[in-house]
């Protein structure tokens, strides 16, 4: 081929491939999060191990929301503390008109799992709580990604309102839906959404509802030897009452799950109990589905007096809905991870990863990082709930998992703990502060990509009215595990 030759097929490559060059041209705005991200990663870190030795549990995480809500005036949001009746939710806003895009954090731990940052179960505190579901992590690289955009919108390269929501209590009571109720999230254009995970992916799958509510028995104490026949056991009719929970299993759908907490099955051997108490949750993919377990086991507590001749009450704690999915929104997530690319770990994170797995009794396989393509939404997906599903029946909300301990891992264990204490939960945190970031640049450029995201909501929504499973009154701020 001669010069001339070469010059034109040259050039007409350069004409037919500079398009696709052009759209895959890093967006300035994208990059400056990020940067701005990696500027504040030693800050986030900090943050996340304080959140992480406070071990707080829910409705108590008063350090926990204090440190969030003051590193959240530090980066220069307006702060209102104490929202929807709870004194550790909060809400951080920057900027003045529509869009109004939020994001979510969460912040409370779980009972019981106090974990020093080993790769073998060693409790920090003998049975204290402890961030088995990562929650120390999640609170951050939200409020990190919200901050990276209150940047941009101060410097005036984005226009609208950029809202962080610090929602407490999400293991037990569902903060979210009191800060629903109180109307907070109304105005939101999207929602945005992670949760810590073992692997790093576009979570477009539904989870369960849910509803948990407590069952009490009193009866009447007697000599439990002298004479019973005067007592009327409380206690026999907890287990008269679990007995029939667990017959029922047999007759429902393979989508419901059923679990029962004894909180006080009576106090010494020699003693007919008076009072017995369970905590109950009943789980199923939707809440159309939920309901008629729910009655049905609820019901139930009603013939377990009767048949011990005792009374009963039933008290509602809360419930929550499966996640209304937004694929459209996901779609655009997924490219962000993919721009992205996986986490890369150094060779110690990846033995503390593997004697994570050999002392859980998984795969020793480390950490496989990898970004896999976004799949489809299940009708029966299971796994676990979560008060975002509420959220999601208000506003459109977009969502992503991001790794933050070893693959197969046993969530609401202690191992998780241990990841989220080092480096390997923090690599996750910054990652998903990233994606969550670039997402909301799109958000804020693309006014037809919000429109088409509120027109999938609107469809997908339809006529039902949504109604939070929530009891009248405040919230059970003093009501503990």
């Amino acid at each position: 081929m001669n010069k001339l030759n070469l010059f034109a097929t040259c050039l007409s490559m350069t004409v037919l491939i500079s398009p696709t060059l052009a759209q895959q041209a890093p967006d300035p705005l994208k990059k400056s999060v990020q940067e701005t991200i990696d500027a504040r990663y030693s800050a986030m870190t900090n943050l996340s191990d304080q959140i992480w030795a406070f071990e707080e549990i829910a409705f108590q995480e008063f350090k926990s929301s204090a440190a969030l809500s003051a590193y959240a005036e530090e980066l220069g949001f307006k702060v209102t503390r104490g929202v929807g009746e709870i004194p550790t939710a909060f809400v951080a806003e920057y900027g003045s008109g529509s869009p109004i895009i939020g994001i979510m954090g969460e912040f409370d731990g779980l009972p019981g799992l106090s974990q020093n940052k080993v790769p073998y179960k060693s409790p920090l505190h003998e049975d204290a709580p402890g961030h088995g579901c990562g929650h120390n992590m999640f609170g951050v690289a939200s409020l990190s990604a919200a901050g990276a955009i209150k940047d941009l919108i101060a410097e005036g390269k984005l226009k609208g309102t950029i809202r962080f929501y610090g929602t407490p209590a999400e293991e037990k009571f569902f903060g979210k839906l009191w800060m629903i109720r109180a109307g907070l999230m109304d105005d939101v254009d999207i929602m945005m959404d992670w949760h810590p995970g073992d692997e790093t992916e576009t979570d477009v799958q539904k989870g369960l509802a849910l509803v948990d509510f407590i069952v009490e028995f009193k009866g009447q104490a007697a000599h439990a030897s002298g004479d019973p026949w005067n007592g009327r056991s409380a206690s026999d009719a907890l287990e008269l009452y679990t007995s029939g929970i667990n017959y029922y299993r047999e007759h429902v759908k393979p989508t419901v799950r059923m679990h029962y907490h004894i909180q006080d099955g009576g106090q010494v051997v020699n003693v007919v109990p008076d009072y017995s108490r369970l905590w109950v949750r009943v789980r199923d993919t939707s809440r159309e589905g939920l309901m008629p377990v729910w009655k049905q086991v609820e019901k139930m507590a009603e013939g377990a007096a009767i048949m011990a001749n005792v009374s009963h009450e039933v008290t509602l704690v809360s419930g929550v809905h499966e996640i209304l999915v937004n694929r459209t929104g996901s779609a655009y997530m997924q490219k962000n991870l993919e721009a992205l690319g996986p986490i890369t770990y150094t060779a110690e994170e990846q033995e503390f990863a593997k004697k994570i797995q050999e002392a859980t009794g998984k795969p020793q396989i480390g950490i496989v990082s990898v970004i896999k393509p976004m799949k489809e939404t299940l009708e029966h997906s299971m796994g676990g709930s979560t008060d975002v599903g509420d959220v999601s029946w208000v506003v459109p909300t977009i969502r992503m998992s991001g790794t933050t301990a070893p693959n197969g891992t046993p969530w609401h264990s202690w191992a998780v703990v241990a990841s989220g204490g080092m480096s390997i939960g923090h690599k996750g945190m910054g990652y998903a502060a990233k994606a969550l970031a670039m997402t909301m640049v799109d958000l804020y450029q693309n006014e037809t990509l919000r429109n088409e995201i509120k027109a999938e909501f609107k469809e997908k929504k339809g006529d039902y009215v949504y109604k939070g499973i929530i009891p009248d009154g405040p919230p059970p701020l003093k009501a503990g595990y």
